[in-house]
């Protein structure tokens, strides 16, 4: 077993008999000690009383006059946002329970900060016995947004805040920004795609989002005869993606799925969709109903997936049996901002008895 992402939290929380993670006191000081919430030498008397009896006791009541007491405006709004966000969770029980009812609500009450770390904190308990770094990194997409690279056939997804660092202070944070002003040289720090030769420097690296992950789709040969030869990209990012997604729905929901990269779609009887970030789920939405797409919107599908119920008992009566069709999208940035949140509010389940 490997350990990653210490920051996710998730050596601070415990599981309940289903496998879905409490929160605890020390998972939520883990908030406290973000940028967000962190004191700064400026900070008020109120604002250190508060920080301080938070750490103290993270589940403690805060009256409104305690939050008004604090003289930074930007204080008041981010402590309100954590203890609504607080609440909420403990309200909920478990991360789970917290993370379905925000969208099963159809009212998202926190910033998408907090669902990233809740996602990322859930993946990291489901993927606890993983010992496939490409899993591992494709799981990354669930909660981190990625910068699509499409060159002579080949298509990376790479940490897009990560790679804008980069870009503009040659990943050196602070230190970078300084070097950048005065005009100094930066260090050259290279992104490595992910292969099986590097992946044991993955684990060390977990926090870093210094991988590249290679989506390229396998490549098919039409042969004479009717006959397709497959080259078999062996460690395709996009079936560690596939795994993710089918151990997602399983935790989530108890239903068992199988999920495989598809290059099109070939079914007259298409009957249900779901798109996995927004511009994938507008594109699914018009070829479904045979709106013209246009060319450009089609080059940035970085792929579409086949998803399969073990039982189609589980199903809705009208579509037992039939796949669903998944897609996933760059935006017209070559961002792609993936929501796992869509296969859990979705999918075409049996309404419960």
């Amino acid at each position: 077993m490997q350990d990653f992402w210490p920051s996710s939290g998730f050596n601070r929380l415990q599981r309940n008999p289903r496998g879905w993670l409490l929160p605890t006191d020390d998972y939520l000081r883990l908030f406290l000690g973000r940028p967000e919430l962190a004191l700064l030498p400026e900070s008020c008397a109120a604002e250190q009383a508060l920080h301080a009896a938070l750490q103290a006791a993270p589940a403690r009541p805060v009256s409104e006059a305690e939050l008004q007491a604090l003289q930074d405006a930007d204080a008041r709004e981010s402590y309100g946002l954590f203890l609504r966000f607080r609440d909420g969770l403990l309200d909920a029980g478990t991360l789970e329970a917290y993370y379905l009812s925000l969208f099963r609500s159809g009212s998202i009450s926190i910033p998408p900060l907090f669902i990233d770390l809740l996602a990322q904190a859930i993946t990291r308990n489901l993927l606890d016995d993983v010992t496939d770094a490409y899993e591992v990194r494709a799981a990354e997409m669930l909660f981190r947004p990625q910068r699509i690279s499409t060159e002579d056939g080949q298509v990376l997804a790479g940490d897009r805040d990560r790679l804008d660092m980069l870009n503009d202070h040659g990943g050196l944070g602070d230190f970078g920004r300084f070097l950048a002003e005065a005009k100094a040289p930066l260090r050259s720090i290279e992104m490595q795609v992910l292969s099986d030769s590097n992946a044991p420097d993955y684990w060390p690296a977990s926090e870093r989002h210094s991988f590249l992950l290679d989506l390229t789709h396998e490549i098919n040969n039409d042969l004479s005869h009717g006959l397709v030869f497959t080259m078999t990209r062996a460690r395709s990012g996009l079936k560690a993606l596939a795994r993710v997604l089918e151990k997602w729905v399983q935790h989530f929901l108890g239903v068992a799925v199988t999920i495989r990269p598809l290059q099109k779609v070939d079914d007259e009887a298409w009957r249900w969709h779901v798109g996995l970030d927004i511009d994938a789920t507008a594109l699914l939405n018009d070829l479904y109903e045979d709106r013209e797409v246009e060319a450009e919107r089609m080059q940035r599908l970085v792929s579409l997936f086949r998803l399969d119920f073990a039982e189609p008992k589980e199903m809705r009566a009208d579509v037992a049996g039939k796949p669903v069709y998944l897609g996933l999208m760059m935006n017209a940035d070559r961002v792609l901002r993936l929501k796992p949140q869509n296969l859990l509010v979705n999918l075409p389940l049996r309404a419960p008895v």
